[in-house]
């Protein structure tokens, strides 16, 4: 293991609830190809200050995660395409100081839908409506899906975003059904109010028949418990973050491992959250 020394090159990551996925990702694929780097999470205390540490510190690459996707923005010197496209970044690379906001989230969600061959023709209930929830109702959108519904209490966000995608949106989801279902809220996720609570009924899950959580920690989500006892197929949060987090690799080091050294920079990270 590389020892802490004063050339080390920082990247960070930023969350209201860090995990270490993107820690023992990233660290380890730093010490398979020999980089003298290091992540550490951080779940930040005022964002703003956090992003001048990040240009005056000359920190490389800072992962963004929720709910810091959109308040981010005005922080940032550019947007490139993938961001600015749904305004909403999960990435800032620092070039000298200048920071340069991306969006990986959307080619995970996007790999996701086409590794799994989702039919375009399915109905859709995506639940949220922040950052991540764009990013993944834009690839599903860019898919070909159509019969989408936005499901988020906050009706300015709901409609605005079902609005910007030609979808529909309703408050509550929990006397509706779809083919798939799409979890993008903190419903679920370890550390939470709701870390215990279902983003879907049961009942909507009997009748689906993909059930599609982006929360990464814990690994298993009620809903990914529930979808797995029910017989669906599933789509994990882990996988989303393998997938965006190895952009990121790539974004922050200019160097893309091979299929090898991310598969088993994967099953580390899944180690950890076991």
């Amino acid at each position: 293991m590389t020892l802490l020394n004063k050339d080390m090159t920082l990247c960070i990551s930023l969350s209201a609830r860090p995990s270490n996925n993107g820690t023992r990702f990233h660290n380890h694929l730093y010490e398979a190809l020999g980089l003298n780097w290091i992540y550490k999470a951080f779940a930040p205390i005022d964002l703003a200050q956090a992003i001048a540490g990040v240009r005056g510190l000359g920190i490389r690459g800072c992962a963004i995660s929720m709910p810091y996707k959109e308040d981010v923005i005005a922080l940032v010197d550019r947007m490139d395409p993938s961001a600015t496209a749904i305004d909403s970044v999960n990435t800032i690379v620092n070039d000298a100081g200048v920071l340069t906001a991306y969006n990986t989230d959307y080619s995970a969600i996007a790999q996701l839908i086409a590794r799994n061959e989702l039919d375009p023709a399915a109905s859709v209930l995506l639940r949220g409506s922040g950052g991540m929830a764009k990013a993944t109702a834009a690839a599903f959108r860019d898919a070909g899906f159509a019969n989408v519904t936005i499901v988020a209490r906050n009706e300015s966000n709901g409609r605005a975003l079902s609005d910007l995608y030609g979808f529909h949106w309703r408050a509550d989801a929990s006397d509706s059904t779809a083919d798939i279902l799409v979890n993008v809220t903190p419903i679920g996720m370890a550390g939470g109010s709701e870390e215990h609570a279902l983003s879907f009924s049961e009942a909507a899950i009997a009748a689906a028949s993909v059930v599609f959580d982006v929360v990464a920690l814990p690994a298993e989500t009620p809903l990914i418990i529930a979808g797995r006892a029910a017989g669906k197929t599933l789509i994990t949060g882990a996988e989303v973050a393998t997938l965006q987090a190895l952009e990121q690799f790539v974004l922050y080091t200019g160097i893309r491992p091979s299929a090898a050294q991310v598969q088993a920079a994967e099953e580390f990270m899944r180690a950890g959250t076991a």
